[in-house]
């Protein structure tokens, strides 16, 4: 063991790039690194045009081209660099609904309840009349006298003209796409984003108006898959639905079966890792031996200060699960790959800390509303904040996917092989291949060595025949426009005699060799300016290395997943405070570890 462990540290000392600024070469790339938006929102939502947002489908489209477009607020919002692609996935039940009630010329907007949306002056009147339709958006009114199909119709119409006319190929690729919003009986979070393939698309999409059990939304995508529209659908803030998103049993509380898993993976092979309203990768309480599991942790169900349990919340959790149901029927409903997002109700995500703008327009368009700086002083001098939960929520995640060109087919392709990661924000570049002829030194093409020989995340490898072990290249890139990279992870699950198990390996490092006992980087001494946001110019440019696993046993269902963490940096609620001449605020982290996470590559047994 102890040898295997040296040759496993000598490869990863001479794979590992120097520090930030080391000048690395570019590797080549079979396929290149694509950075997306799966899951904005704009006035055509409920919800959004209630915050005061105006921006239309079109608007959210010339965002993510780098254009410039206004906050309900007033401000600018740009990018710093534009995206490749995008869905604009507005809530599909009430689609459009609102903006018609606002409008008094219009046969929905002369039913009662719209009349005192009209008269509204104030956001708290606003609220008032939109709180009159949340039983109608649940199904809970027998006749909805004001539900207008027609309007529906319309507002997806809009919603597909627009993705066909901005869509660019090699310059912006456009999904048509929207939410499948469901909530449970105590507002556990269990919503999907459906994305299609092109511009092949229904005429109406499938909301939870029309059932409320998201495996009958799988099934009227099968449907439509077998009338030539494809589709997949992303579950999101799994973080919020209090254990219902990934659990042992179906709807109707039947164990889960081979044919469930198989309804479900074949229209849900990604989910949404991070996004505004926390991430979901893990928990402090499932892994109490993951020093980084406590990352932008949102533990209420959405909507509500309601805690939300963390079992059967979390993707690794879920992985695991997946594990345990694989040994009983020889199926995996969670073998999943990851994506990210920002659920932005602005039609812009805020991608960025340092440029943070919140997520539900006028609600949040402030730090004073985002609680991140006081409102007042009280009698005695101290600061007070304006009480809410806006000061938990996170920058905007992305969505990374590795594909040959930046058109729909690629992309897409990309997404239903799971050859997808996700970032906090950063454009971090993360690869990960596993293989049984991945060992030794690297060749002069790693890249195409490992596409010839093994699999790329989102993949499955064989089972080993007698005597091999497989070999994981990983290999990350930093954001030029963010900070170095301090530590490459891989994250594995298994299960053995009817348990499963999970531990965190350092695979890479900036500061130097992993410990071999810990398995652990050194510290990097790097550090932050609280005071200017200034962090010191630590961490590499690019880590890499080809590593095996020290505790790999054949037969043993597994899965292994990357992890890259940038070195720490300011959190946006820190930015805020700055700008106001304030403290940060000391019941939140003033810092965070910016970070990205591959999809996993599962080991079969043989099975």
């Amino acid at each position: 063991m102890q040898s295997r462990i040296a040759w496993i540290v000598a490869i990863g000392l001479s794979l590992t790039a120097a520090a930030s600024g080391s000048g690395a070469a570019e590797p080549a790339l079979p396929r290149q690194a694509l950075f997306g938006e799966l899951h904005v929102h704009t006035q055509l939502s409920f919800d959004a045009f209630i915050f005061g947002v105006r921006a239309t489908p079109d608007d959210a489209y010339r965002y993510a081209r780098g254009e410039e477009i206004t906050h309900p607020a007033g401000f600018a919002m740009q990018l710093e660099r534009p995206l490749d692609f995008i869905a604009v996935t507005d809530h599909a039940m009430y689609l459009g609904m609102i903006p018609e009630m606002a409008d008094p010329a219009t046969s929905v907007g002369k039913h009662p309840i719209s009349r005192r949306l009209q008269a509204a002056t104030t956001q708290e009147e606003r609220l008032a009349a939109f709180y009159e339709v949340i039983g109608r958006l649940r199904g809970n009114v027998d006749e909805d006298d004001l539900f207008d199909a027609s309007v529906v119709r319309s507002a997806w119409t809009e919603i597909v003209d627009a993705a066909e006319r901005n869509y660019q190929p090699g310059r912006l690729t456009t999904f048509t796409g929207y939410e499948y919003t469901l909530s449970g009986s105590a507002q556990e979070n269990l919503h999907r984003n459906v994305i299609f393939r092109d511009g092949n698309v229904p005429s109406m999409p499938f909301s939870s108006l029309d059932s409320r059990n998201p495996e009958d939304l799988w099934r009227w995508m099968d449907q439509q898959r077998g009338e030539g529209r494809e589709a997949l659908a992303i579950p999101h803030n799994s973080n919020g639905s209090n254990g219902l998103m990934f659990e042992y049993t179906n709807d109707a509380g039947a164990p889960i079966d081979a044919a469930y898993a198989e309804l479900r993976m074949r229209n849900e092979p990604l989910v949404e890792i991070t996004q505004v309203k926390g991430t979901s990768e893990t928990h402090p309480m499932l892994s109490p031996n993951d020093e980084w599991a406590n990352f932008e942790i949102f533990a209420q169900r959405i909507a509500s200060d309601l805690p939300s349990d963390p079992p059967g919340s979390y993707v690794r959790d879920a992985y695991r699960r997946g594990l345990a149901m694989e040994a009983m029927f020889d199926a995996n409903p969670y073998r999943f790959g990851l994506v990210a997002a920002s659920d932005s109700h602005v039609g812009a995500g805020a991608f960025s800390e340092s440029d943070y703008w919140g997520k539900v327009g006028l609600v949040d368009a402030s730090a004073e509303l985002r609680g991140s700086v006081p409102i007042d002083t009280d009698a005695a001098g101290r600061p007070v904040y304006d009480p809410g939960y806006f000061e938990r929520w996170s920058a905007a995640g992305l969505a990374g996917v590795w594909a040959e060109e930046n058109d729909r087919e690629s992309i897409y392709a990309a997404l239903r092989r799971k050859e997808t990661f996700a970032t906090s924000g950063p454009r971090i570049r993360v690869r990960l291949f596993a293989g049984y002829e991945l060992t030794g030194a690297m060749d002069a093409d790693p890249i195409a060595r490992a596409y010839e020989t093994g699999v790329a995340m989102g993949g499955e490898l064989p089972a080993p025949a007698a005597g091999k072990v497989p070999g994981f290249l990983v290999w990350a890139m930093r954001d030029p426009h963010s900070a170095g990279l301090q530590r490459v992870q891989i994250i594995k699950g298994w299960r053995d005699d009817g348990e499963t198990f999970e531990r965190v390996y350092d695979v890479a490092c900036a500061a130097g060799a992993v410990d071999p006992v810990t398995q652990r980087c050194p510290d990097s001494q790097a550090s932050v300016d609280l005071r200017t946001c200034k962090p010191t110019p630590h961490g590499a440019a690019e880590l890499r290395t080809l590593w095996q696993d020290p505790d790999f046993r054949v037969g043993q269902r597994a899965f292994y997943y990357a992890r890259v963490l940038e070195e720490p940096t300011c959190r946006w609620s820190t930015w805020d405070a700055n700008r106001a001449g304030a403290a940060p605020l000391p019941d939140l982290p003033s810092v965070i570890q910016e970070r990205a996470w591959s999809s996993p590559i599962w080991i079969r047994t043989g099975r």
